[in-house]
């Protein structure tokens, strides 16, 4: 809540410049490894902060660079999320994360073992066709862009094969190659 008048301060002035400009701005939900409590997050790291900062400079030209991977991180089930914030979403990243709940329940989310990967999608936990539904319910008609070089097991040689891979799955989570409805 400290934060919201420097944002409005800051952001306020570029944002009505960027709208008389036609261009659109768009933060992307990552906290960046920081925190609620330490205020060392990025502003637009969750739905409470989206809630406040779009309340505080409710401008249409300001959105969200969205991915499920952010939220997943944090327990957080992005598809509630992504239908009621899908008029905010900008663009998208195609990243998923992988939630192991078996070191979880062994270890807890601040034990020594690793419980959340983020991956590639297609390799993560996310229901892709369901997230492209809600997108395309809504209008949305950007793209989805891969963001590559998290996933740890297709990194290094595996890279390309994991991000082609991944795309060859959301063109099929989509429904495939665009096939024309034709005119009676």
């Amino acid at each position: 809540d400290q934060s919201l008048p420097r944002f409005r301060e800051v952001w306020g002035p570029l944002a009505q410049r960027a709208a008389d400009l036609g261009v659109r701005i768009a933060f992307e939900n990552c906290p960046m490894g920081g925190s609620w409590q330490r205020g060392d997050h990025n502003i637009a790291h969750s739905p409470d902060a989206w809630e406040r900062m779009f309340n505080e400079l409710p401008m249409d030209n300001l959105g969200l660079q969205w991915e499920p991977c952010h939220q997943m991180t944090q327990l957080i089930d992005p598809l509630p999320q992504l239908k009621k914030w899908v008029h905010k979403i900008l663009n998208v990243h195609g990243k998923d994360a992988s939630i192991h709940w078996d070191v979880i329940r062994e270890h807890g989310i601040n034990g020594p073992v690793p419980w959340v990967f983020h991956r590639t999608p297609g390799f993560g936990d996310s229901n892709w066709t369901d997230i492209i539904s809600v997108l395309r319910a809504n209008n949305y008609t950007g793209s989805i862009d891969i963001e590559g070089w998290h996933d740890p097991v297709y990194r290094g040689d595996l890279e390309m094969t994991g991000q082609v891979y991944g795309l060859t799955y959301l063109k099929r989570c989509r429904g495939g190659n665009f096939v024309p409805t034709p005119m009676v």
